[in-house]
């Protein structure tokens, strides 16, 4: 196998976003399955130069990622993602998707990681989240980058691995990891899948491509890890794009209750499913996993940041 060349993340073109530092907290974000990888012919990892990543990146960062700029400065580095065809490939051998990712898309992300830590973080407390890919990403970088550098695992504000499960196995064998129990808590990884009431009616087999065995979630709403119901009242308002691009906060009636027995999180929210039943059920909402619960995550953004400070 060729070695692989990361990227140069001294080169600015090679981020989506790094921002002016302006706040005491940073965010680095990895950013979802955006390349397809559908046609005859594509590659197994996208290009930076990919049209459809860079097309996909700025509706993610709308819905996604900015829930992210009001607590903290936010960091976005380009990375040479799997196709979701390719990723799939190695779900159907492996299980899971790990041997997609720890070729070209780890080495990139550590190496922006790298890069951050040398030269942008200024030892500031941070954030690290990412959504899907990025979240599976995000779990290899704190089972391994992180053991291997605790010097910087030990400002770790939080871990929003949205969209990726973490399982109960993952807890067990990583020491270093420490599931949120509360809304407050720090240092902790925050998970979670969104889907509707006919996924559980359907009985639906684990794993899938997004979805582990034995994973574990927190409700986004009244942060339990237990099934109790929050109703939709205590949504702050979900992020919603029209077919135009506009964004708006709206009341989508969008209430949580975790479904313990498939490490979900059940919503009877007004949005469309995603296009993926074949692969995830005729419910999945994986694709709004933060939309359907934007501002309740920016605002526990904020808490946590805030719980961080008052511990010292």
């Amino acid at each position: 196998m060729d070695k692989i060349i990361p990227i140069d993340y001294s080169n600015k073109a090679n981020w989506y976003q790094m921002p002016e530092v302006t706040k005491e907290f940073d965010t680095f974000y990895i950013y979802s399955t955006i390349f397809m990888g559908a046609n005859e012919g594509d590659p197994d990892y996208a290009t930076l130069d990919n049209a459809e990543l860079l097309a996909g990146i700025p509706i993610e960062h709308a819905i996604k990622s900015s829930v992210f700029e009001e607590s903290t400065n936010l960091f976005i580095p380009l990375y040479r993602q799997s196709s979701l065809k390719h990723a799939f490939e190695a779900f159907e051998k492996d299980g899971n998707i790990d041997a997609a990712l720890i070729g070209i898309p780890y080495t990139d992300i550590t190496a922006a990681l790298d890069f951050y830590f040398e030269h942008c973080n200024n030892g500031r407390p941070f954030v690290i989240a990412g959504h899907s890919q990025g979240a599976a990403i995000l779990r290899l970088v704190l089972k391994d980058y992180f053991k291997e550098h605790p010097d910087y695992y030990k400002r770790m504000v939080a871990a929003y691995a949205i969209g990726y499960s973490i399982t109960k196995e993952d807890l067990e064998a990583n020491p270093h990891f420490k599931f949120a129990t509360g809304e407050t808590d720090t240092g902790v990884i925050i998970s979670w899948h969104a889907e509707g009431p006919k996924n559980v009616e359907a009985d639906l087999p684990l794993p899938n491509l997004i979805i582990a065995k034995n994973g574990v979630a927190i409700n986004p709403l009244n942060w339990k890890c237990d099934e109790t119901y929050a109703a939709a009242s205590m949504n702050l308002g979900s992020m919603v794009m029209d077919p135009t691009g506009a964004t708006a906060i709206r009341d989508i009636d969008a209430d949580a209750q975790l479904c313990l027995a498939r490490g979900t999180v059940i919503t009877n929210a007004q949005a469309t499913p995603n296009e993926m039943a074949d692969l995830a059920g005729p419910q999945c909402y994986h694709q709004d996993d933060y939309s359907i619960f934007y501002n309740n995550i920016k605002d526990n953004v904020a808490k946590r940041v805030a719980a961080y400070k008052n511990r010292f």
